[in-house]
């Protein structure tokens, strides 16, 4: 720990702050390097409170949410990194769902579901939190974040809290404005409709099989790899290729979905990216089709 960490470390000792801790510990993938620091913000207050004394400090922040659609290098990341996990209350007024930035996705459609509450259900299987959603637009089966949120509260780097509008956003595939900005999503307004609970139920039912039936979701993985490209099916070129099993170290193209690449056992960082690599070049080589990635990759090499 040098100077700098070791100052914010004494500012925050309340808050348990981590040191050099691995983050393998919390990517779904199971694999990345440590944060040099790593807290988790139980309040607004705190996270506020932590962004403007790391900026005094110069300290770098990493924000991760819930570490789902993430891999984070063997080299791990350097100064701090923040999961917001803790920050994960939900809130419903009339028809409209209130979410922290850590809440998780599956959580909050359950809660809107509750409340007979339509428009989330596509979400019902997504293992991100709210914070990502809104950063990556997630989305599946149709539906997508960006069609249902009415407003979002942003936190700045400086420590200053703005709310937007859905149409300030820039929503678009996999994007919004927080991509560029840097701002870190503090909460989300979804402005749902009413409907039949039996029929919610049935829908978001329907959703979570299909994903059971579909995707490799007994292996540590980071979902969805590759953004899809226009006029292709991402999983159907990795098929056609022939990629279906490929593995280096413990990363393996995964024989359920093509899409996804998943842990076998033990795999680094590094193998997912030599895999994600090699599928990349294979798939233009025979397609001529570049495969962006929509996993968002992070941290230093080891």
């Amino acid at each position: 720990m040098n100077q700098t960490e070791k100052k914010f470390y004494d500012l925050f000792v309340e808050s348990k702050v981590l040191v050099d801790e691995p983050l393998s510990k919390y990517t779904n993938t199971k694999t990345g390097g440590p944060a040099d620091l790593l807290a988790f913000p139980q309040k607004i207050d705190e996270l506020k409170k932590m962004i403007i004394e790391a900026k005094k400090l110069a300290l770098p922040v990493t924000v991760v949410g819930n570490a789902s659609n993430l891999i984070v290098r063997d080299g791990g990341i350097r100064g701090l990194v923040l999961i917001l996990v803790k920050l994960n209350r939900i809130k419903i007024e009339d028809t409209n769902v209130l979410a922290q930035a850590g809440a998780s996705l599956i959580d909050t459609t359950e809660a809107a579901y509750k409340m007979g509450l339509t428009g989330l259900e596509f979400a019902a299987g997504i293992p991100g939190s709210i914070g990502g959603a809104i950063f990556m637009n997630a989305g599946a089966y149709g539906g997508e974040i960006s069609k249902v949120v009415d407003s979002v509260t942003l936190l700045t780097r400086s420590g200053e809290i703005r709310l937007y509008q859905n149409g300030d956003l820039n929503f678009g595939y996999r994007h919004s404005r927080i991509q560029d900005e840097d701002d870190i999503v503090l909460a989300a307004s979804f402005k749902l409709k009413r409907g039949d609970k039996k029929s919610i139920r049935e829908e978001m039912d329907d959703f979570n099989f299909l994903r059971a039936s579909k995707q490799p979701l007994e292996y540590p993985s980071c979902g969805s790899v590759f953004k899809r490209p226009a006029g292709h099916y991402t999983g159907k070129l990795i098929h056609d290729a022939g990629l279906q099993g490929f593995r280096i170290g413990g990363a393996q193209v995964s024989l359920k979905h093509a899409g996804f690449i998943v842990n076998v056992g033990f795999a680094t960082a590094s193998d997912y990216l030599e895999v994600i690599k090699h599928i990349q070049k294979t798939i233009f080589d025979k397609f001529q089709v570049e495969l962006e990635t929509e996993v968002r990759i992070i941290g230093e090499n080891k």
